[in-house]
């Protein structure tokens, strides 16, 4: 019996984001990326590959090119050994995942819920989260004084929240001190974690252990020196696959970090509806007591090719998209 046909496409998107998206030091006012489609025989899979502007290490430009390298190998039957470049990895490992059947179908669409706006309409969405009340703030982009009262009064006013803090490395350890000073103690246990509060890692492991609020590795997790164990204050880790690599990555860090007691975050990188629901079955796959971080959809104006639920975004198909190569 012959081999199955294959063949495959890849195709470029670019979506319009909401107006006040910032990336470290860049308004993002597009969400550009690639979709990939493979198939063979009956089976066909879809990735996303799509590098995050100020965070991945490769442009579009260059996971284009190594995406076509790495499909044209596939249909002449090679197996395609996971890209150095994280996004590509990652958007080639899923659509193989989908298209083997690896990946499940079930997803979890649970997510913690950034918080941002008015804050009476805040307080009415996170008093009506069902379940597990678990919330997701920003901080580091203004006065740690701020951040540490708007913390507070938001554990205050909701005795079941749980909070996970995100400050991206902008702190210094003063900074991060007075943060923390303005956070009753009775309440810091509600903080789930504090992803990477300081400059250094020393500096955060420090924080956490004056402070009693526990931290979260993210950038971290990216870096090659990078070992996940247990550490005092150190909660868990935060995966983002399209900046991290392959599934087969991801899953062995999640399986490092439960070995080592932490919790292990699957996150968003900011991915088309597409990817957000491939990373909504990867938690449910890898991760499914714990609630991941997809909760970006909002940032941008629509979905893509699959829909999430209960968004009420316009759904966009594959005639928005511009097919770049056909095989």
């Amino acid at each position: 019996m012959g081999a199955l046909t294959r063949s495959a496409a890849i195709y470029r998107y670019r979506l319009p984001m909401e107006a006040g998206v910032v990336l470290r030091n860049q308004r993002l006012k597009t969400r550009d990326g690639l979709l990939i489609h493979l198939q063979q025989g009956e089976q066909q899979g879809w990735g996303e590959i799509a590098p995050l502007p100020e965070f991945s290490q490769e442009t579009l430009e260059q996971a284009q090119q190594a995406t076509l390298i790495g499909l044209q190998a596939w249909l002449v039957g090679e197996d395609m050994a996971a890209s150095e470049l994280p996004s590509v990895a990652f958007g080639i490992s899923c659509a193989l995942a989908e298209l083997t059947g690896l990946l499940p179908l079930r997803a979890d669409y649970r997510k913690a819920p950034l918080c941002t706006g008015d804050p009476d309409e805040l307080f009415a969405m996170l008093n009506a989260l069902p379940g597990e009340k678990v919330a997701k703030v920003k901080v580091g982009l203004y006065e740690a004084v701020r951040d540490g009262m708007v913390v507070n009064v938001l554990l205050e006013a909701l005795p079941e929240l749980k909070l996970r803090l995100d400050a991206n490395r902008s702190w210094t350890r003063a900074k991060a001190d007075s943060f923390a000073k303005y956070v009753n103690p009775a309440w810091r246990d509600r903080i789930a974690f504090l992803e990477e509060p300081c400059k250094t890692r020393d500096e955060s492991r420090g924080f956490a252990q004056a402070t009693g609020i526990a931290i979260a590795w993210d950038e971290s997790v990216r870096e090659a020196d990078f070992v996940v164990q247990a550490e005092p204050g150190v909660a868990a880790i935060v995966i983002k696959p399209t900046l991290v690599g392959s599934l087969s990555r991801c899953r062995e860090l999640v399986e490092q970090a439960h070995q080592a007691g932490l919790t292990a975050v699957i996150s968003s990188s900011i991915e088309s509806s597409l990817g957000l629901t491939q990373l909504a079955r990867i938690a449910h796959w890898l991760t499914p007591d714990t609630i991941p971080g997809l909760d970006t959809l909002d940032l941008m104006q629509a979905q893509l090719m699959r829909g999430w639920p209960e968004s009420r975004l316009p759904l966009l198909n594959t005639d928005a998209l511009e097919c770049l190569w056909r095989s």
